[in-house]
């Protein structure tokens, strides 16, 4: 595990932020670092204000979107809310869906197939709009590559408007109107919208037009809070508004769906952005991988709580079949790099025409865990082989997909995470293509697994009062994790043991010369008990959470990592 601490701020931007906020120097170098510098920017961040989303139109072809679905409502057209399968897609149809039944009854929506039809527009889905009489069709989280597509339902006299936010290729498709605010010629201020975000930018310039104001579509944000953390977009600009009052709406009145999601799990606390990716996100993505996305919509969509919980029931059930099925997966995969004698590779590509579909990106994320480097598993779907890839921090893998894509029929994605497709032939091809391209492009300190600290700090420095001003920090997620710290020369008191059921885990009491003694709990580090039964001073990286244990709150050091 290599340690990295974020760079000092500058001296002079440090004493300025310090004097404006009246805060001490972890505070000011916390929001330096997040590039807040000023205290206007400060006040935006810790005070996220619905107000300070930008005008809708500021997006490319926004009032052209706008025109046309104005003018399908008033020519009783019917419309076809488009999705992609994942938490993304249908929370982006779930919400156009509820917003555009406001205004019409002839509304329907449409989750293409995972197996049959696979990601994004297909031939499959036009044909059914033009067979059902649809003139109009709103795609959602999909679309911006589907130039085919768009064009064949222009011959059958179906118009397209396109809500994305991944990457254009060369030529964007020719429809009525393309929303995605990473094209090229589009000036939005804030670019790094999920496909829900850019739904509601759309919902927000429609109500604009009927007079309604930013606080009459608060109801809609629980949706995209949930896709915002799906979809692991930064937590900056708009997403940390839009997740702030989606979070807000979660903990207080969430729509049927979520709420009946969560009596599932049972969760009693506040929830965080990081409860919404561990035990909302999962279960709407077992709708797709393990049926059909249109489960996962007709749960956020319905508004009868005695159904909502039938269809949470259901959607629970997917998601244990899910849980066996990746794990299964993983350790076939775990074998098949093994057998291969592919240990020592710079990427890891498996392969089996068994595999589920619906779970491979999981997988992928899994194998990461074990060889930390870019990863892609396929499995057979229909004629070809479709995969998942996903990356290392720093690695931008949608590069080396292009780098490969003579051997490829199909990709897209983000830097991150990605899916391509391509014939089965092609495949050792492209294995040794995307291995050499990435031994040679990559660093390979960026194989190693990085601990980012943001400041080291004693351990007198950790207060109530420290705590509260951190959890103002909140909501977390990437461009905004929870601040990380390193604290150097702790002492175990004596208390240090492994814990857990398989003893897998480290609990520690520290001191650090004359500090009050606290807790620490470190999952996964039970390995790291020599360090502490050494009575040898070690270093600690953490972050600070609180404890709460039979009815007493503390503060403790969750731990990341010691030595």
């Amino acid at each position: 595990m290599r340690w990295t601490i974020k760079p000092k701020p500058e001296a002079d931007k440090l004493a300025s932020l310090k004097e404006a906020l009246q805060v001490d120097d972890i505070t000011a170098t916390l929001l330096l670092q997040r590039g807040i510098e000023t205290f206007d920017e400060a006040k935006a961040f810790f005070r996220p204000d619905l107000n300070q989303l930008h005008n809708p139109y500021l997006m490319k072809d926004m009032d052209k979107a706008v025109a046309r679905i104005e003018q399908a409502f008033a020519n009783n057209e019917n419309i076809l809310v488009y999705g992609d399968y994942d938490v993304d897609g249908t929370t982006s149809v779930a919400l156009m869906s509820l917003y555009l039944k406001t205004r019409s009854d002839l509304v329907a929506t449409y989750i293409p197939d995972r197996y049959d039809e696979g990601y994004g527009v297909s031939f499959k889905g036009i044909d059914f709009a033009s067979d059902n009489d649809f003139t109009l069709i709103v795609a959602l989280d999909c679309g911006i590559k589907a130039i085919d597509k768009v064009a064949y339902a222009k011959e059958k006299g179906i118009d397209f408007i396109i809500c994305d936010h991944h990457r254009p290729g060369d030529t964007i498709p020719e429809a009525i109107a393309v929303l995605d605010p990473k094209r090229n010629d589009c000036e939005y201020p804030y670019k790094e919208l999920c496909g829900c975000g850019v739904g509601f930018k759309l919902i927000q310039a429609l109500s604009e037009r009927e007079g309604k104001t930013i606080k009459d579509l608060v109801g809609y944000l629980d949706l995209v809070a949930t896709a915002i953390g799906a979809d692991i977009v930064p937590i900056t600009g708009e997403n940390r508004i839009l997740a702030f009052y989606g979070l807000r709406v979660i903990n207080g009145f969430p729509r049927p769906g979520i709420k009946a999601l969560l009596n599932q799990v049972n969760k009693k606390n506040e929830l965080t952005i990081t409860d919404v990716v561990f035990t909302v996100a999962p279960r709407i993505n077992a709708a797709g991988r393990m049926k059909h996305g249109n489960y996962a919509v007709t749960l956020l969509a319905e508004e009868d709580e005695d159904l909502a919980t039938k269809y949470a029931e259901e959607i629970n059930a997917y998601n244990e079949d899910r849980r066996e099925t990746d794990r299964r997966i993983t350790e076939e995969a775990l074998e098949q790099i093994k057998e291969n004698k592919e240990e020592d590779r710079i990427t890891s590509v498996v392969y089996h025409e068994s595999w589920h579909k619906g779970v491979i990106g999981i997988v992928a994320s899994r194998l990461t865990e074990t060889y930390y480097r870019p990863t892609l598993v396929f499995t057979k779907s229909g004629d070809k082989l479709a995969a998942s890839a996903r990356s290392v921090v720093g690695f931008d893998v949608y590069n080396a997909l292009e780098a490969c894509s003579e051997h490829i029929e199909q990709f897209g994605g983000h830097k991150y995470a990605a899916g391509l497709t391509l014939k089965k032939e092609n495949y050792e091809a492209f294995k040794q293509a995307f291995e050499d391209e990435v031994t040679k492009t990559i660093d390979r300190s960026l194989l190693v697994p990085e601990i980012r600290i943001d400041s080291q700090i004693n351990l007198n420095d950790i207060t109530p009062k420290f705590y509260r001003i951190l959890k103002q920090f909140a909501p977390f997620g990437p461009s905004n994790m929870t601040p990380v710290f390193m604290t150097k020369n702790l002492m175990d008191t004596g208390w240090g043991k492994r814990v857990g059921a398989d003893q897998t885990h480290l609990r520690v009491t520290v001191k650090q010369s004359d500090s009050n003694p606290m807790v620490g709990i470190g999952f996964g580090l039970g390995d790291k008990m020599d360090i502490i039964s050494s009575q040898a001073p070690f270093d600690a990286v953490y972050s600070v959470d609180e404890n709460e244990w039979q009815g007493n709150v503390s503060l403790q050091l969750k731990l990341r990592d010691i030595k």
